[in-house]
């Protein structure tokens, strides 16, 4: 057996006795704990403060006469005022730090009964964080007929592991967690629920940006909401969730919006406007699509998020707000950083923590949970309740589920689509005509993708994962430099056909140096070109 050792404040009121005989016919925690027969104290680390010497000293003499076994060592921790928060959790902190713990050599426990309640909660904190490194003891005086001195004790260990009942409530409440993030859909993809478990565990632990990857239509701004509305549940936040797309964002608008203007700041600003992030204040602050801000707007992003501070347009001081964030993309930031398209200390503090949302494609064995749900917000939002008849439904979902629908839209596609079928529906019910008429319906939209668009001729020039690089603007820039290459006898010839205009008010009019290094960029040379 190992040594116990108790860690415990003297009771200045519950330990305290006149002297004489009567005190050992009260009960009192710090004596009577070393009175147990199950329990045996081998050493005894007694904290008071300097007012309570004598009574330390006289709680020790008790505790020798009734163990002689227990050692008791008096150890002064002087608190100006025991009930402030600060100053006790921190000299706490401080005499843990100093002891020397071996819970190899040593079983301890931290006798909660005694102190005030600030020193209890104290106690408990450092003993979770296992700054004290043993279990939590608790002491009282016994009940009825087995009333005595000693009182009673128990122990409390703090891995809830060892409480099975402890350990499915809280296993039940992150399910319901998880559950309240999917909107209550009975979601089936395995690696689908464990992000979301995972999300759920950041949404209630954690203050640090999330960011959300995904594609158009996967869910990122309904997951965004829900996530507040779990923060605003566990009392994380209580302001509002504030929403934006940043591609709607342009130029100064984009500045005005996001970090609001004063009047007068440009024409046309009438009054003052506080702008979306102090419109978040103790809230949730949504930007979706935030690859779309401009350097200016990420580099303010970023000094809000760390320093919750931020000038408005045509400020003279800085204005505050301190609101959660969550942003939205359907970029890869990482290339974007490489590209030089995003910060990449803006990408860096919100990568901490990021969740990619699968396609609906990829999550095929969650259509029908979702078609049920659909189904409901359908019923909501019209108050008449829709279903499908049993061979609709069979025909849907195997058209829905099977590998030649590519739901480009994602669940925006499902969504739009179960209305339709929904709305004419008649006498309430989908049969097998409307569902033949719906698939119909999608298969035309979705032929045009398979159709190749009229090509640009850069696919005769560069390789399928270049081109997959290229921003539209680029591609369309690129393509015209290309035909352009193509109808010229020269590189010098190709330069001043497309430089015609700016090589007018230029010193130099070294058109094919330009032309070559812009070539390059993307690997070309003229003479590949030329021709």
């Amino acid at each position: 057996m190992k040594p116990t050792v108790v860690i415990g404040f003297l009771g200045s009121t519950l330990d305290a006795s006149k002297l004489g005989p009567s005190r050992w016919s009260k009960w009192r925690p710090s004596v009577g704990l070393c009175m147990q027969e199950d329990l045996r104290v081998d050493r005894f680390v007694l904290i008071h403060g300097r007012r309570h010497e004598k009574l330390a000293r006289q709680v020790a003499a008790d505790i020798a006469s009734v163990s002689p076994e227990t050692r008791v060592e008096l150890r002064l921790l002087d608190l100006v005022d025991p009930w402030d928060f600060e100053e006790v959790y921190g000299k706490l902190l401080d005499f843990a730090r100093g002891c020397s713990f071996d819970p190899e050599a040593e079983d301890y426990l931290v006798h909660i009964t005694t102190g005030t309640h600030v020193i209890q909660i104290c106690l408990f904190l450092l003993t979770e964080a296992r700054f004290l490194p043993g279990r939590l003891l608790q002491t009282q005086p016994g009940r009825g007929e087995r009333a005595s001195v000693r009182g009673e004790w128990s122990a409390i260990d703090l891995d809830l592991s060892r409480y099975d009942s402890i350990a499915r409530r809280f296993a039940s409440a992150r399910e319901e967690g998880a559950d309240f993030l999917k909107s209550g859909i009975a979601t089936r993809n395995a690696a689908f629920n464990r992000m979301i478990g995972e999300i759920e565990q950041v949404a209630i632990r954690s203050r640090a940006p999330v960011l959300l990857m995904g594609p158009t239509g996967a869910g990122k701004s309904r997951l965004a909401r829900r996530i507040h509305e779990l923060k605003r549940l566990k009392h994380q936040v209580s302001g509002p969730f504030v929403e934006v797309n940043c591609a709607t964002l342009r130029g100064d608008g984009a500045m005005s919006a996001l970090f609001g203007h004063r009047k007068g700041a440009f024409t046309g600003a009438m009054a003052d406007r506080p702008g979306l992030l102090r419109s978040a204040d103790k809230g949730v602050l949504f930007l979706d699509e935030i690859g779309e801000l401009g350097p200016d707007e990420q580099a303010m992003i970023l000094r809000a998020v760390e320093d919750k501070r931020f000038l408005a347009f045509g400020a003279d001081s800085e204005s505050t707000s301190d609101f959660q964030l969550i942003a939205g993309t359907n970029r890869d930031l990482g290339g974007e950083v490489a590209e030089g398209r995003f910060r990449e200390d803006l990408h860096a503090r919100l990568d901490l923590w990021s969740f990619t949302l699968p396609g609906l494609a990829e999550r095929r064995e969650d259509i029908e949970p979702n078609i049920d749900f659909e189904l409901d917000r359908h019923a909501e939002r019209e108050g008449r309740r829709i279903s499908f008849n049993r061979e609709a439904r069979r025909l849907y979902l195997a058209f829905a589920t099977g590998e030649d629908a590519p739901w480009p839209g994602n669940f925006r596609d499902l969504a739009a689509s179960i209305t339709r079928m929904a709305t004419l529906a008649p006498s309430g019910r989908i049969d097998t005509a409307d569902v033949e008429m719906e698939i119909a319906r999608l298969r035309g939209r979705w032929r045009g993708l398979d159709r190749p668009a009229i090509s640009d001729g850069l696919d005769e020039v560069l390789d399928a994962e270049a081109l997959a690089g290229l921003d539209p603007f680029d591609r369309a820039q690129l393509a015209a430099v290309v035909k352009a290459c193509h109808g010229s006898r020269s590189l010098s010839d190709a330069g001043r056909r497309l430089f015609a205009v700016s090589r007018q008010g230029r010193r130099s009019t070294n058109d094919a140096d330009r032309l070559r290094k812009y070539l390059l960029r993307f690997g070309l040379r003229f003479e590949e070109l030329a021709g």
